[in-house]
């Protein structure tokens, strides 16, 4: 009996029914007391629509005692989106909630606001505008926008190819396979071929532009770069893979873009790493996404996609509607989305202005550094990312570790990078500590009601598994230290301990085995990571 599986669902349904038999019920109908509803002792909805009504006291309190059992947003360090905005924000987004953005006609204030959205980043990211006049649009998240320019670019070299004659059935773009899911989706859901760059430690487990070239040919609709690895913070060489791509266009006179995928990195680099060059101002760049819901600072919901000029959108894109009484362009993928957290980004433009996003950047960086300097001083951890390592020092060149910073400690100092910590244990001690599993590292915290994912690295790095901590506006320096301290409780008590099944901290209610997903990975030929 002791070896038997429980199916917690079947044995609670089976232990109910043996519960009410013969039992008296009360009133059945609807209570004005949440406690006191029909819920209290009888199942809540779950597969089926319930016959009858219940009092919005009753159903607000019903969905909020099932949400109370989820995480705490703050403590949740696996994700890059933002998660917490001011009051005047949220006041902001209620009073505007029932907006359709879609609805240009009837909501011409909301779509004014719109096009000086539009018109921030393009200066922000430096495009070469005319007459104030910027071309790009709000989207759903990142991944509608990396779409919507991988789609661009395609047509863009569909139309080229059929002009000159040429066969323009096998489009292929290339991109590092430590991309993030959306750029994988574009190459599948529209019929591209994608070329995965294999990442090493000397390429800091992101694209290395000499390995991309070599796969860029007549049938490359483009490149796609990444301004911020998902999973160690590093920002792709945008100006070497252009240098290459004007080198091959000199050698073979193949013309082929770059499409920045800026979904983190679009809202960091320009405040924090302001010479760094990756955007506009490189001519190969033809259009840029970001998501304004991670270090836009805004909840869940928008993303932006811009590009270098009405050129580089083509018309087969942009339709024309005669809807609701006015005349509207839309080039997006969904149609109805809400207006209000497209409207909450440019509350925060105008609440924090450069001056702001700068500090708030700068702060993000420097607690990074300080909890990768604590875990590397703790003995117990290496730290693949290099967000707190000097210019030009990485994690591969371990000869110049301790090489100390010039200037005055900003984060241009630093390598240009996500606030992202990434680490593992080192090898020391898993040479003096094999009983204790990495996973089970990230398990523990959990109990301390820390979310620190632990998953391995792309192929080729793919026995290298991470920890990996994401550094946002709400995690204070108190945090950090709240954390470096359990993060090392939870290590030495593993250390202490006789080994532990990290198995069973890989699976939550209802997922798939680890094994089982890497085995559908090799069958559906997915390297990338929603991370």
């Amino acid at each position: 009996m002791l070896h038997k599986h429980i199916d917690a669902e079947s044995f609670m349904d089976a232990t109910r029914r043996e519960e009410r038999r013969g039992s008296v019920r009360g009133n059945p109908g609807v209570h004005s007391m949440a406690y006191g509803s029909r819920y209290a002792t009888a199942e809540i909805p779950k597969y089926h629509l319930p016959e009858k009504s219940s009092s919005s006291q009753v159903a607000y309190q019903l969905v909020h005692d099932e949400l109370e059992m989820d995480g705490r947003p703050a403590m949740n360090l696996a994700s890059f989106v933002h998660t917490w905005m001011e009051p005047e924000a949220d006041r902001l987004i209620m009073e505007n909630i029932n907006k359709n953005l879609s609805d240009q006609d009837e909501y011409p204030a909301t779509m004014r606001i719109h096009s000086w959205c539009v018109s921030i980043l393009a200066n922000l990211w430096k495009a070469p505008t005319q007459g104030n006049k910027s071309v790009g649009t709000a989207t759903a998240g990142s991944s509608e926008a990396v779409m919507l320019g991988g789609l661009a670019m395609k047509k863009m070299w569909q139309a080229k190819r059929k002009r000159e004659g040429k066969d323009a059935s096998k489009p292929n773009i290339v991109f590092g396979n430590n991309a993030q899911v959306a750029l994988e989706k574009f190459a599948r859901y529209f019929d591209v071929e994608a070329r995965l760059v294999p990442v090493t430690a000397s390429s800091r487990y992101c694209l290395d532009v000499k390995r991309a070239i070599t796969l860029v040919d007549e049938n490359t609709i483009g490149v796609y770069l990444i301004l911020g690895s998902t999973y160690t913070g590093h920002f792709e060489d945008v100006e070497g893979m252009a240098k290459e791509l004007d080198r091959l266009q000199e050698e073979r006179g193949l013309d082929v873009p770059i499409h920045v995928d800026a979904a983190s990195g679009g809202f960091v680099a320009p405040f924090a790493f302001p010479d760094y060059k990756w955007s506009f101002e490189i001519p190969r760049v033809v259009s840029i996404n970001s998501s304004g819901h991670k270090f836009g600072l805004t909840y869940a919901g928008i993303g932006w996609i811009l590009w270098r000029s009405e050129s580089h959108l083509p018309k087969e894109l942009i339709f024309e509607l005669h809807y609701l009484g006015g005349t509207e362009q839309t080039y997006t993928l969904n149609f109805s989305r809400p207006a209000c957290f497209m409207i909450a980004q440019y509350y925060n433009f105008v609440r924090l202005g450069a001056e702001g996003y700068r500090s708030i950047m700068e702060n993000d960086l420097l607690n990074a550094r300080l909890l990768s300097h604590a875990l590397e001083k703790s003995g117990y951890y290496d730290v693949l990312s290099d967000v707190h390592r000097p210019k030009g020092v990485t994690f591969a060149g371990k000869n110049e570790q301790g090489k100390k910073p010039k200037g005055d400690g900003k984060a241009a100092d630093y390598n240009a990078s996500l606030p992202v910590v990434t680490f593992r244990l080192n090898e020391e001690f898993r040479k003096e500590n094999p009983h204790v599993k990495q996973a089970a590292v990230s398990g523990l915290l959990r109990t301390r009601g820390w979310i620190v994912p632990n998953y391995n690295l792309p192929p080729d790095c793919a026995e290298t598994d991470i920890l990996r901590v994401v550094v946002r506006e709400s995690m204070s320096e108190d945090l950090i230290d709240r954390l470096a301290s359990d993060i090392f409780w939870v290590t030495e008590t593993l250390m202490n301990s006789e080994s532990i099944d990290s198995a069973i901290f890989s699976q939550t209610a209802g997922s798939l085995p680890e094994s089982k997903l890497q085995e559908e990975s090799v069958k559906t030929n997915t390297y990338a990571r929603q991370c």
